[in-house]
């Protein structure tokens, strides 16, 4: 079993990974982009390794999490079974 993280909002009653259309029409008709803040700050590649681009993602989920002035952001953790790859945190 692997932790994977993702960015969502205090507001928002879905979960990003098992629920995800219904979490992101929520997120998009509150006017959060959430996903797309997260696609500008996380520095990804096709060149890195799917546990790499999982390190970046989180690393880019904790910096939106510490400047947000608004208080609107949290990092979800969720535990994801047969996911073997992911095995560092930021």
């Amino acid at each position: 079993m692997m932790v994977r993280c993702f960015l969502t909002t205090f507001d928002n009653p879905y979960n990003p990974y098992e629920q995800f259309e219904q979490w992101y029409q929520y997120d998009m008709d509150h006017g959060y982009n959430s996903s797309g803040l997260l696609m500008r700050l996380a520095q990804t590649s096709s060149q890195f390794t799917d546990n790499e681009n999982a390190y970046e993602i989180e690393k880019a989920i904790n910096k939106i999490v510490a400047n947000d002035p608004a208080n609107i952001y949290k990092k979800l953790k969720i535990e994801i079974k047969g996911d073997t790859g992911y095995a560092q945190s930021a």
